[in-house]
């Protein structure tokens, strides 16, 4: 099933896209020295991978997003959209697309995580009805990228 927004057409990731993504991630400051994207990309191949999303126009991925859902929560990570095609509606259908998929699987609630400093893309979820949580974040690495 794809989703259309304007010129975007939004489909589950596929192989060749990888190069692609890990440049669109790159280009929206998403990436970070401890997480690969590449062993990301490669841990999701194998985990509910009609959850990873791109929004393409004319074939060129231009968005992106990283889903999941563990029985109880809906997560999205890896939200992005190549700066120069912003402000015009293709994370809100990537975001709905997400919702949707996660809706048809019963998942009651999605959550994701925001950067403190990320106060644009804050700004962003806010606008498409996320709110922040009254909660605090613990994480424990449990496998190296380095």
């Amino acid at each position: 099933m794809t989703t259309t927004s304007s010129a975007l057409v939004i489909r589950p990731f596929v192989d060749a896209d990888e190069a692609a993504v890990v440049r669109l991630w790159q280009a929206c400051d998403l990436t970070r020295p401890w997480n690969d994207p590449h062993r990301d990309i490669d841990r999701k191949r194998g985990v509910q991978r009609e959850l990873f999303l791109v929004g393409t126009i004319d074939e060129e991925i231009v968005a992106v997003a990283m889903g999941g859902y563990d029985g109880h929560r809906g997560w999205v990570y890896y939200v992005g959209v190549d700066p120069a095609h912003r402000r015009r509606g293709y994370a809100t259908a990537l975001f709905q697309a997400i919702e949707d998929r996660l809706i048809a699987l019963g998942c009651p609630k999605l959550l994701l995580m925001v950067r403190d400093t990320n106060l644009q893309a804050a700004e962003f979820y806010r606008s498409i009805g996320y709110a922040e949580d009254p909660v605090v974040l613990f994480g424990k690495r449990l496998i190296a990228d380095q």
